[in-house]
């Protein structure tokens, strides 16, 4: 039986099976894609950095 592991999203607040870890941070694919096309001078980049401040009360799930 195949297991899917699911990771909550820092950005998004979502269970997503695909994305990067930085640090002990899950980033999603598509919120990894609208991160690094922010460019730091704009108002989301802040959001960015506060979402990534932020801890994850668990991130993983399996199902």
């Amino acid at each position: 039986m195949n297991q899917m592991t699911f990771h909550y999203c820092q950005v998004c607040d979502q269970w997503k099976a695909q994305g990067i870890y930085v640090l002990t941070n899950f980033i999603c694919q598509s919120c990894e894609r609208a991160i690094v096309q922010t460019n730091p001078e704009e108002e989301q980049y802040q959001y960015y950095v506060e979402k990534m401040k932020s801890r994850p009360l668990t991130n993983q799930m399996l199902m």
